[in-house]
């Protein structure tokens, strides 16, 4: 018995070829005559690949008998009984030719010589489900010179179209089938996945994203970019705009793709420009103090507040009451601080300068050393 995917095919054969030989029945019918000719005939009925047809034939064996009816036989056929079996009225006489079979199973194909007469028989031994889809009606007769056949097994796939998931049971061979059985057309644009040509098994997944692409024209404004040049004439940290940026305008096309109702993405494929944006230009400060101290003008907002309360914002007072600038710091605090990076008091620095100190001094003590906080 030969075997397929672990199961028993039955009605396969490797019978050597046989020579049916009539010598001695030539030889009866000379030495009797016609009585021993009419007693030579017999009436048989030869069931051949399961069709039943009369065999009547002068014949002693089996033998006889097929050679009467014409028929050869090859390696793998059997015959029942066998050749040289006597024969007698009324007697069946079996014969099943072997029929070379590809099977494909799911994918899976097997090389086969079979003696079953029609498909149903071989897909029973393989104990394929009968709701199995078969390229072949599995009624159909086997040709003695062989056939191939495909056969897909029911199998619980998943199927998501256009975003929606559904389990479903199904046949098919490929994606490409399944598509088919389900009335799913997918277009040019459409993808599929996996590959269309691929092989159906149990549990797989299966993708159709419906992609439209389509072109839209709008007017819409195009952004400047911004050019920052180096100034020894500021402060590092400082800044400060030369060329004001603008906007410009221009006519635009795009090509949007969209995948399954969402935007995928969009290309501009043509434009033409209306309004040439102006570029901005900002000079940003490079200056230091030979310590290499820079601005920090973090928190300005705050400290605005904080000086119009101590000094009525005025960054260049000196009262003479031990109490500079308009933060009003004592040069213990400002030096400590590193105010002398910009000047020996706080009056005579800049305000950026002394928001720097400042927020030297609030890194330590937060707003605790200023009552206006």
């Amino acid at each position: 018995m030969m075997r397929l995917g672990g199961l028993k095919l039955g009605r396969l054969t490797g019978t050597a070829p046989r020579t049916i030989a009539a010598l001695g029945l030539g030889i009866a019918l000379l030495a009797g005559g016609a009585t021993t000719a009419t007693a030579l005939h017999k009436d048989v009925q030869l069931s051949v690949d399961g069709q039943l047809r009369p065999g009547g034939a002068f014949g002693v064996t089996v033998a006889d008998v097929l050679n009467g009816n014409g028929i050869t036989l090859a390696a793998g056929d059997v015959v029942s009984p066998a050749l040289t079996s006597p024969v007698s009225d009324g007697q069946v006489i079996t014969v099943s030719y072997a029929k070379p079979l590809d099977l494909t199973v799911d994918g899976r194909t097997e090389h086969l010589v079979t003696t079953a007469a029609t498909l149903d028989e071989v897909l029973a031994d393989q104990a394929v489900p009968a709701l199995a889809w078969t390229s072949v009606h599995p009624g159909a007769q086997l040709p003695r010179d062989g056939i191939a056949v495909t056969v897909s097994t029911p199998k619980d796939i998943t199927l998501s179209v256009a975003g929606k998931k559904s389990s479903v049971t199904t046949t098919a061979v490929t994606v490409a089938d399944l598509l088919a059985e389900k009335g799913l057309n997918p277009d040019g644009d459409d993808r599929v996945y996996p590959a269309r040509d691929t092989v159906l098994a149990e549990g797989d997944d299966v993708r159709l994203d419906r992609v439209e692409v389509n072109t839209r024209e709008v007017t819409e404004s195009v952004g400047f970019s911004t050019t920052k040049r180096k100034s020894t004439s500021l402060w590092a940290g400082e800044s400060r705009v030369v060329t004001s940026g603008k906007k410009g305008k221009a006519n635009r096309t795009y090509r949007v793709t969209t995948v399954n109702g969402k935007l995928d993405k969009q290309v501009i494929v043509r434009e033409s420009m209306l309004t040439k944006p102006v570029d901005a230009v900002i000079e940003v400060g490079t200056k230091t103090t030979s310590n290499g101290a820079g601005l920090n003008l973090a928190r300005a907002g705050m400290w605005d507040r904080i000086a119009r309360c101590e000094s009525g914002g005025n960054w260049r007072i000196n009262t003479g009451n031990g109490y500079y600038g308009g933060l009003q710091f004592n040069l213990a605090s400002w030096r400590s601080n590193g105010g002398r990076d910009f000047a020996a008091r706080p009056d005579l620095a800049s305000r950026a300068e002394q928001i720097t100190v400042a927020n030297r001094y609030y890194a330590k003590a937060g707003t605790s050393p200023w009552s206006c906080a």
